[in-house]
Protein backbone atom coordinates (compact mmCIF):
# COMPACT_ATOMS: atom_id res chain seq x y z
CA UNK A 1 0.00 0.00 0.00
CA UNK A 2 2.82 2.34 0.87
CA UNK A 3 4.50 1.56 -2.48
CA UNK A 4 1.31 2.42 -4.32
CA UNK A 5 0.91 5.67 -2.42
CA UNK A 6 4.55 6.47 -3.11
CA UNK A 7 4.12 5.94 -6.81
CA UNK A 8 0.93 8.03 -6.81
CA UNK A 9 2.84 10.77 -5.07
CA UNK A 10 5.48 10.69 -7.80
CA UNK A 11 2.91 11.31 -10.55
CA UNK A 12 3.04 14.76 -12.10
CA UNK A 13 -0.64 15.51 -11.79
CA UNK A 14 -0.38 18.87 -13.53
CA UNK A 15 1.17 17.24 -16.59
CA UNK A 16 -1.33 14.36 -16.51
CA UNK A 17 -4.32 16.68 -16.28
CA UNK A 18 -2.94 18.96 -18.98
CA UNK A 19 -2.25 16.02 -21.30
CA UNK A 20 -5.68 14.50 -20.64
CA UNK A 21 -7.40 17.80 -21.37
CA UNK A 22 -5.45 18.17 -24.62
CA UNK A 23 -6.34 14.62 -25.69
CA UNK A 24 -9.98 15.24 -24.80
CA UNK A 25 -9.97 18.45 -26.86
CA UNK A 26 -8.41 16.60 -29.82
CA UNK A 27 -11.05 13.85 -29.61
CA UNK A 28 -13.85 16.40 -29.33
CA UNK A 29 -12.57 18.32 -32.34
CA UNK A 30 -12.31 15.07 -34.30
CA UNK A 31 -15.89 14.14 -33.35
CA UNK A 32 -17.09 17.63 -34.25
CA UNK A 33 -15.28 17.44 -37.57
CA UNK A 34 -16.88 14.08 -38.34
CA UNK A 35 -20.33 15.41 -37.50
CA UNK A 36 -19.90 18.49 -39.67
CA UNK A 37 -18.54 16.29 -42.48
CA UNK A 38 -21.61 14.03 -42.41
CA UNK A 39 -23.97 17.01 -42.59
CA UNK A 40 -22.01 18.64 -45.41
CA UNK A 41 -21.88 15.41 -47.39
CA UNK A 42 -25.62 14.85 -46.85
CA UNK A 43 -26.38 18.32 -48.24
CA UNK A 44 -23.96 17.70 -51.10
CA UNK A 45 -25.72 14.43 -51.92
CA UNK A 46 -29.13 16.11 -51.96
CA UNK A 47 -27.79 18.94 -54.13
CA UNK A 48 -26.32 16.53 -56.67
CA UNK A 49 -29.51 14.47 -56.76
CA UNK A 50 -31.58 17.61 -57.38
CA UNK A 51 -29.28 18.64 -60.23
CA UNK A 52 -29.44 15.23 -61.91
CA UNK A 53 -33.23 15.22 -61.57
CA UNK A 54 -33.45 18.59 -63.32
CA UNK A 55 -31.42 17.34 -66.31
CA UNK A 56 -33.68 14.30 -66.63
CA UNK A 57 -31.30 11.56 -65.47
CA UNK A 58 -33.12 8.40 -64.24
CA UNK A 59 -33.41 8.47 -60.42
CA UNK A 60 -31.94 4.98 -59.99
CA UNK A 61 -28.81 5.80 -61.97
CA UNK A 62 -28.35 9.26 -60.45
CA UNK A 63 -28.71 7.92 -56.92
CA UNK A 64 -26.18 5.17 -57.59
CA UNK A 65 -23.64 7.58 -59.06
CA UNK A 66 -24.06 10.24 -56.37
CA UNK A 67 -24.00 7.68 -53.55
CA UNK A 68 -20.76 6.24 -54.91
CA UNK A 69 -19.14 9.66 -55.05
CA UNK A 70 -20.26 10.66 -51.56
CA UNK A 71 -19.13 7.31 -50.15
CA UNK A 72 -15.67 7.74 -51.66
CA UNK A 73 -15.31 11.29 -50.30
CA UNK A 74 -16.57 10.25 -46.87
CA UNK A 75 -14.20 7.31 -46.63
CA UNK A 76 -11.20 9.36 -47.74
CA UNK A 77 -11.85 12.22 -45.31
CA UNK A 78 -12.63 9.86 -42.40
CA UNK A 79 -9.36 8.00 -42.93
CA UNK A 80 -7.49 11.30 -43.02
CA UNK A 81 -9.17 12.59 -39.83
CA UNK A 82 -8.66 9.29 -38.00
CA UNK A 83 -4.97 9.06 -38.84
CA UNK A 84 -4.39 12.71 -37.93
CA UNK A 85 -6.21 12.31 -34.61
CA UNK A 86 -4.23 9.18 -33.75
CA UNK A 87 -0.91 10.90 -34.46
CA UNK A 88 -1.85 13.93 -32.35
CA UNK A 89 -2.87 11.70 -29.44
CA UNK A 90 0.38 9.75 -29.66
CA UNK A 91 2.32 13.00 -29.64
CA UNK A 92 0.51 14.18 -26.50
CA UNK A 93 1.38 11.02 -24.57
CA UNK A 94 5.05 11.44 -25.40
CA UNK A 95 5.47 9.16 -28.42
CA UNK A 96 7.88 10.51 -31.03
CA UNK A 97 5.83 10.48 -34.23
CA UNK A 98 8.70 11.58 -36.50
CA UNK A 99 9.88 7.99 -37.14
CA UNK A 100 6.25 6.96 -37.74
CA UNK A 101 5.81 9.70 -40.33
CA UNK A 102 9.12 8.78 -41.97
CA UNK A 103 8.16 5.09 -42.08
CA UNK A 104 4.73 5.97 -43.44
CA UNK A 105 6.35 8.06 -46.16
CA UNK A 106 8.64 5.22 -47.20
CA UNK A 107 5.80 2.69 -47.17
CA UNK A 108 3.58 5.09 -49.09
CA UNK A 109 6.28 5.62 -51.68
CA UNK A 110 6.78 1.87 -52.12
CA UNK A 111 3.05 1.26 -52.38
CA UNK A 112 2.75 4.16 -54.80
CA UNK A 113 5.34 2.66 -57.14
CA UNK A 114 3.86 -0.82 -56.87
CA UNK A 115 0.22 0.21 -57.24
CA UNK A 116 0.50 3.18 -59.55
CA UNK A 117 -1.71 1.51 -62.17
CA UNK A 118 -4.35 0.81 -59.53
CA UNK A 119 -4.23 4.42 -58.34
CA UNK A 120 -4.51 5.62 -61.93
CA UNK A 121 -7.56 3.41 -62.46
CA UNK A 122 -9.26 4.79 -59.34
CA UNK A 123 -8.57 8.41 -60.25
CA UNK A 124 -9.84 7.92 -63.80
CA UNK A 125 -12.93 6.10 -62.53
CA UNK A 126 -13.62 8.90 -60.07
CA UNK A 127 -13.73 11.47 -62.88
CA UNK A 128 -15.77 9.15 -65.13
CA UNK A 129 -18.46 9.05 -62.46
CA UNK A 130 -18.06 12.68 -61.32
CA UNK A 131 -18.38 14.09 -64.85
CA UNK A 132 -21.14 11.61 -65.78
CA UNK A 133 -19.28 10.63 -68.94
CA UNK A 134 -20.86 7.17 -69.11
CA UNK A 135 -23.58 5.42 -67.13
CA UNK A 136 -24.95 1.92 -66.72
CA UNK A 137 -27.33 1.24 -69.62
CA UNK A 138 -25.53 3.45 -72.13
CA UNK A 139 -24.19 2.13 -75.41
CA UNK A 140 -20.56 3.18 -75.68
CA UNK A 141 -17.41 2.52 -77.69
CA UNK A 142 -14.37 2.09 -75.45
CA UNK A 143 -10.97 1.83 -77.12
CA UNK A 144 -12.68 0.82 -80.36
CA UNK A 145 -14.95 -1.84 -78.79
CA UNK A 146 -18.67 -1.13 -78.67
CA UNK A 147 -21.30 -2.56 -76.36
CA UNK A 148 -23.85 -2.00 -73.63
CA UNK A 149 -22.39 -0.60 -70.41
CA UNK A 150 -23.24 -3.05 -67.62
CA UNK A 151 -21.01 -1.69 -64.85
CA UNK A 152 -19.15 1.54 -64.14
CA UNK A 153 -16.83 1.00 -61.19
CA UNK A 154 -13.96 3.02 -59.77
CA UNK A 155 -11.50 0.55 -61.29
CA UNK A 156 -13.18 -0.84 -64.42
CA UNK A 157 -15.81 -0.29 -67.10
CA UNK A 158 -17.68 -3.44 -68.17
CA UNK A 159 -19.23 -3.70 -71.65
CA UNK A 160 -21.26 -6.49 -73.24
CA UNK A 161 -21.26 -6.52 -77.04
CA UNK A 162 -24.04 -7.69 -79.36
CA UNK A 163 -22.66 -11.23 -79.40
CA UNK A 164 -22.82 -11.45 -75.60
CA UNK A 165 -19.06 -11.17 -75.02
CA UNK A 166 -18.14 -9.21 -71.88
CA UNK A 167 -15.26 -6.73 -72.23
CA UNK A 168 -13.57 -5.31 -69.11
CA UNK A 169 -11.46 -2.16 -69.38
CA UNK A 170 -9.38 -0.77 -66.50
CA UNK A 171 -10.27 2.91 -66.26
CA UNK A 172 -6.66 4.00 -66.51
CA UNK A 173 -6.29 2.31 -69.91
CA UNK A 174 -9.28 4.04 -71.51
CA UNK A 175 -7.87 6.31 -74.20
CA UNK A 176 -11.07 6.83 -76.24
CA UNK A 177 -14.64 6.79 -74.95
CA UNK A 178 -17.60 7.46 -77.24
CA UNK A 179 -21.07 7.51 -75.66
CA UNK A 180 -23.76 6.80 -78.26
CA UNK A 181 -26.72 7.35 -75.93
CA UNK A 182 -25.93 10.45 -73.87
CA UNK A 183 -29.06 12.67 -73.58
CA UNK A 184 -30.22 11.70 -77.10
CA UNK A 185 -29.26 9.35 -79.92
CA UNK A 186 -29.32 9.53 -83.70
CA UNK A 187 -29.80 7.06 -86.52
CA UNK A 188 -27.83 8.18 -89.59
CA UNK A 189 -28.91 6.57 -92.86
CA UNK A 190 -27.62 6.53 -96.44
CA UNK A 191 -30.23 5.52 -99.03
CA UNK A 192 -29.21 4.95 -102.64
CA UNK A 193 -31.54 5.37 -105.63
CA UNK A 194 -30.98 4.87 -109.34
CA UNK A 195 -29.53 7.68 -111.46
CA UNK A 196 -32.71 7.86 -113.51
CA UNK A 197 -34.77 8.90 -110.48
CA UNK A 198 -35.69 12.50 -109.66
CA UNK A 199 -33.92 13.12 -106.36
CA UNK A 200 -36.30 15.93 -105.38
CA UNK A 201 -39.25 13.57 -105.73
CA UNK A 202 -37.39 10.87 -103.81
CA UNK A 203 -36.68 13.28 -100.95
CA UNK A 204 -40.38 14.23 -100.79
CA UNK A 205 -41.31 10.54 -100.47
CA UNK A 206 -38.74 10.14 -97.69
CA UNK A 207 -40.11 13.18 -95.86
CA UNK A 208 -43.66 11.83 -96.17
CA UNK A 209 -42.61 8.49 -94.71
CA UNK A 210 -40.82 10.30 -91.86
CA UNK A 211 -43.87 12.44 -91.11
CA UNK A 212 -46.11 9.37 -90.96
CA UNK A 213 -43.60 7.61 -88.73
CA UNK A 214 -43.59 10.54 -86.29
CA UNK A 215 -47.39 10.23 -85.99
CA UNK A 216 -47.17 6.51 -85.19
CA UNK A 217 -48.41 5.75 -81.68
CA UNK A 218 -45.57 3.31 -80.95
CA UNK A 219 -42.55 4.74 -82.78
CA UNK A 220 -43.52 8.43 -82.71
CA UNK A 221 -42.95 8.99 -78.96
CA UNK A 222 -39.41 7.64 -79.37
CA UNK A 223 -38.53 10.41 -81.86
CA UNK A 224 -37.69 14.01 -80.96
CA UNK A 225 -38.68 15.30 -84.40
CA UNK A 226 -39.30 14.22 -87.96
CA UNK A 227 -36.29 12.79 -89.84
CA UNK A 228 -33.83 15.34 -91.21
CA UNK A 229 -33.11 14.77 -94.90
CA UNK A 230 -29.76 16.38 -95.66
CA UNK A 231 -29.96 15.81 -99.42
CA UNK A 232 -27.74 14.19 -102.03
CA UNK A 233 -24.53 13.19 -100.28
CA UNK A 234 -22.68 11.11 -102.85
CA UNK A 235 -22.74 10.12 -106.52
CA UNK A 236 -21.72 6.51 -106.16
CA UNK A 237 -20.81 4.01 -108.87
CA UNK A 238 -24.32 2.66 -109.22
CA UNK A 239 -26.49 4.93 -107.07
CA UNK A 240 -27.23 8.48 -105.96
CA UNK A 241 -26.87 8.42 -102.16
CA UNK A 242 -29.21 10.54 -100.02
CA UNK A 243 -28.19 11.08 -96.39
CA UNK A 244 -30.41 11.81 -93.40
CA UNK A 245 -30.72 11.53 -89.64
CA UNK A 246 -33.36 10.67 -87.05
CA UNK A 247 -32.96 12.02 -83.49
CA UNK A 248 -34.41 9.64 -80.90
CA UNK A 249 -34.49 8.91 -77.22
CA UNK A 250 -31.29 7.31 -75.90
CA UNK A 251 -30.65 3.76 -77.19
CA UNK A 252 -33.82 3.84 -79.35
CA UNK A 253 -32.13 4.83 -82.61
CA UNK A 254 -31.86 1.31 -83.99
CA UNK A 255 -35.50 0.46 -83.32
CA UNK A 256 -36.67 3.64 -85.01
CA UNK A 257 -34.17 3.34 -87.86
CA UNK A 258 -35.19 -0.22 -88.76
CA UNK A 259 -38.86 0.73 -88.90
CA UNK A 260 -38.08 3.79 -91.03
CA UNK A 261 -36.08 1.74 -93.54
CA UNK A 262 -38.85 -0.86 -93.70
CA UNK A 263 -41.40 1.81 -94.58
CA UNK A 264 -39.01 3.43 -97.07
CA UNK A 265 -38.73 0.13 -98.96
CA UNK A 266 -42.51 -0.22 -99.12
CA UNK A 267 -42.97 3.43 -100.18
CA UNK A 268 -40.30 3.13 -102.91
CA UNK A 269 -41.93 -0.02 -104.25
CA UNK A 270 -45.31 1.70 -104.36
CA UNK A 271 -43.88 4.79 -106.08
CA UNK A 272 -41.80 2.75 -108.54
CA UNK A 273 -38.51 4.18 -107.26
CA UNK A 274 -35.63 1.87 -108.03
CA UNK A 275 -33.12 0.95 -105.34
CA UNK A 276 -30.13 -0.15 -107.43
CA UNK A 277 -27.60 -2.81 -106.66
CA UNK A 278 -24.19 -3.40 -108.29
CA UNK A 279 -24.21 -5.46 -111.51
CA UNK A 280 -21.28 -7.52 -112.68
CA UNK A 281 -20.92 -9.67 -115.81
CA UNK A 282 -18.63 -12.67 -115.64
CA UNK A 283 -17.10 -14.14 -118.85
CA UNK A 284 -15.53 -17.58 -118.56
CA UNK A 285 -14.42 -17.95 -122.21
CA UNK A 286 -15.17 -20.88 -124.52
CA UNK A 287 -15.26 -24.14 -122.62
CA UNK A 288 -12.62 -26.72 -123.73
CA UNK A 289 -13.99 -30.01 -124.90
CA UNK A 290 -13.05 -33.25 -123.09
CA UNK A 291 -10.00 -35.03 -124.60
CA UNK A 292 -11.94 -38.12 -125.65
CA UNK A 293 -14.50 -36.07 -127.58
CA UNK A 294 -11.69 -34.13 -129.29
CA UNK A 295 -10.01 -37.43 -130.39
CA UNK A 296 -13.28 -38.86 -131.75
CA UNK A 297 -13.96 -35.68 -133.73
CA UNK A 298 -10.42 -35.74 -135.12
CA UNK A 299 -10.74 -39.43 -136.17
CA UNK A 300 -14.13 -38.70 -137.71
CA UNK A 301 -12.67 -35.86 -139.77
CA UNK A 302 -9.78 -38.16 -140.89
CA UNK A 303 -12.10 -40.93 -142.06
CA UNK A 304 -14.21 -38.47 -144.00
CA UNK A 305 -11.07 -37.20 -145.72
Amino acid sequence: MEAILERIGQVNWDLLITTSVKILIILCLAWLGMTILKKVLHKLEQHLLDETTQVGEPPSESHKRVATLVFLIRQGVMILVTVTTLLLVLKQIGVDIAPILASAGIVGLAVGFGAQNLVRDFISGFFFILENQVRVGDVAIVNGTGGLVEQVNFRTIVLRDLGGTVHIFPNGTVTTLSNLTNDWSAYVFDIGVAYKENTDAVIEVMKTVGSELKKDTVIGPLMFEEPEIFGVDKLDNSAVVIKGRIKTLPIRQWQVGREYLRRIKLAFDEAGIEIPFPHQTLYFGEASKPIDVAIIEKLSQGSQG
